[in-house]
């Protein structure tokens, strides 16, 4: 990951996901970054469930637009984004949402969302309308660095952040390409499949992060599994950032906003300083 203001970017801005990451490795822990899904269980809902994550200790918001065929979204994040799709979520929501939250709280937001509804929407109409939204940028799952040419144009004009996957299948030349192009973080893939709580996070995730640190990487995040703030803490270990989605969606799901603020500040608190007492 460059350090620059940002990979190819010409508008002089800094990433402030890139600079909350830093500084919370500079802290001696790590970030914190939490998922959950526009319109779940309500879009008024998931507004206030998102802002309850910056409140209990959230270090970046990835906010998920709910999709027709979610092919990397494990079951519980399917069932809560058929939910918001049946309450009639539209790309726009994602949009009103974004400025919600950030009219609350002062936590960088991403957007999650597949590529297709981008296109569908307009891709530097978007990028413009998320920009006016205070978002930060987007992760991108099922799009590569080799087909983001019109997303490249669009986040470098707007200074947003645009962050690619990273495989534990992924050859040395492919993870080279997704540093080079991403701008916030790598998101390192921490095991071949799809969303969901695991009982151990695979340890290829420590494989890639350790490649990605060959190919270049200074801010690799890994997510996929990660449940519990012990596995939060292993993650930080030798990542920059640990992504809890699934988790957390459950949580909200079983009770709603308190329990989703229970179980992020546990998390939080494992994502701080990691350096042994002296």
């Amino acid at each position: 990951m460059s350090t620059e203001t940002g990979t190819g970017s010409t508008t002089g801005t800094t990433s402030t996901v890139e600079a909350t990451i830093a500084r919370r490795r500079s802290e001696g822990g790590g970030a914190l970054i939490g998922y959950l899904p526009v319109g779940f269980p309500t879009l008024t809902e998931s507004i206030d469930a998102a802002v309850a994550l910056a409140q209990n200790g959230v270090d970046v918001i990835e906010l998920g637009l709910p999709y027709t065929d979610p092919v990397m979204d494990g079951p519980v994040i399917q069932a809560a984004t058929q939910q918001a799709l049946a309450n009639g979520f539209r790309l726009r929501h994602g949009i009103e949402a974004v400025a919600a939250i950030t009219a609350q709280v002062n936590v960088p937001v991403l957007v999650m969302t597949y590529w297709n509804p981008i296109m569908q929407y307009g891709v530097d109409r978007f990028a413009d309308d998320l920009l006016a939204a205070g978002g930060a940028g987007l992760i991108t799952p099922d799009l590569i660095p080799d087909d983001a040419a019109a997303w490249v144009g669009a986040s470098t004009r707007t200074g947003l952040d645009r962050v690619f996957l990273a495989a534990p299948s992924s050859s040395d030349a492919r993870l080279r390409q997704a540093v080079d192009a991403s701008r916030g973080f790598v998101y390192a893939a921490s095991t071949m499949g799809i969303t969901g709580a695991r009982g151990d996070v695979d340890s290829a995730a420590r494989v890639l992060v350790d490649r990605l640190r060959a190919v270049g990487s200074t801010s690799a995040c890994v997510g996929l599994g990660i449940s519990t703030p012990e596995q939060v803490r292993e993650i930080l270990a030798y990542a920059d950032g640990a992504i809890v989605g699934s988790a957390l969606v459950k949580a909200l799901s079983d009770g709603g906003v308190p329990a989703l603020a229970v179980l992020t500040r546990d998390l939080a608190v494992s994502a701080r300083d990691l350096r042994p007492a002296v």
